[in-house]
């Protein structure tokens, strides 16, 4: 019972981090309003009988998103099923399923809305921020379940507060960089630089769109969010770390934290200076999803509260 909670969970992950991707290009190749002003209809349609390529996006997207919705709830009912009362798998599925329905209300906003297309709205930037940040958090939820999948015991502040304190100052940079990163990719897509250059004038003309102004943002913060990321992982591996019964998961997921950290960096400069290709924008928001996923499962492990009777070092 304790692998198949392990696997449907991640089954999940992945099939919402492919949603995710997807949402994405939807995004980036302007697919948004294939499916118009309706929703959950596609311009009216069940099924699109004659798709464009516009809508045939925007309509996989809704079916997949639907299925991650129908996944999210078999999700919690199977938590419920093979954990007791109380157990924090079942608590992180619950949440999880709430952060799917959230997902599936800002989605729909947007099309009721029309917030999509080449709709430069302050409106449209908040709650693409918004979607955004909630995706983290399901990604957040989805993380502790498949943490308490295999360990059931809740976490707990005191277990290292020095780790408690760098890792809710990395989780907010992460995401701050998300909501930013998120207005960036909006500026790019219906503001798109002809080169460097030219992006980097956008950015800092005071008579450039507001989404261009803002898109600075995104750099320093995203650097800020991987030098705590770093400093959580040194942290947590190093020699002073005696945590019992948790220090050769705490250091391995720490370590990957940290390299999936760095390597968004990288591909964040790479991203830049090729003025964000759609390919190289979807690797870098899997990338920036992995990394939070990477960092609360590293956090999880040096929180879980020892089992009772087993001494800790600090």
């Amino acid at each position: 019972m304790r692998r198949r909670l392990h696997r449907i969970t991640v089954a999940v992950l992945v099939w919402n981090l492919a949603v995710v991707a997807w949402g994405a290009f939807v995004r980036a190749s302007g697919s948004g309003a294939g499916c118009g002003a309706h929703w959950p209809l596609c311009d009216g349609e069940v099924i699109p009988r004659a798709p464009s390529a516009e809508r045939a996006i925007e309509f996989t997207h809704r079916a997949t998103s639907g299925l991650a919705l129908l996944a999210g709830v078999l999700l919690a009912l199977a938590a419920r099923r093979w954990r007791p009362r109380g157990h924090p798998a079942r608590r992180a599925a619950a949440v999880a399923l709430l952060f799917l329905l959230a997902e599936a209300a800002l989605g729909a906003g947007l099309v009721l809305f029309e917030l999509v297309g080449d709709d430069a709205s302050a409106t449209r930037a908040v709650v693409m921020a918004l979607h955004l940040v909630n995706t983290l958090g399901l990604f957040g939820a989805l993380a502790l379940t498949l943490h308490h999948a295999e360990d059931g015991r809740p976490l707990g502040r005191a277990r290292d507060p020095r780790a408690a304190r760098l890792g809710a100052l990395a989780l907010a940079l992460l995401l701050a960089t998300g909501a930013t990163g998120a207005i960036a990719a909006l500026g790019d897509t219906l503001f798109p630089a002809t080169s460097l250059a030219h992006g980097l004038a956008q950015d800092l003309s005071p008579a450039s769109h507001f989404l261009l102004r803002l898109r600075v943002l995104h750099v320093p913060i995203a650097i800020a969010a991987t030098l705590a990321v770093l400093a959580l992982g040194w942290h947590l591996t190093g020699r002073h770390q005696t945590l019992a019964g948790a220090d050769a998961t705490t250091a391995r997921r720490a370590r990957w934290a940290g390299a999936l950290a760095l390597g968004q960096l990288v591909l964040g400069a790479i991203n830049l200076g090729l003025l964000a290709p759609i390919p190289l924008q979807l690797a870098h928001l899997l990338l920036a999803d992995l990394v939070w996923i990477a960092t609360i499962l590293a956090l999880a492990a040096a929180l879980a509260r020892p089992p009772r009777g087993a001494a800790t070092a600090g």
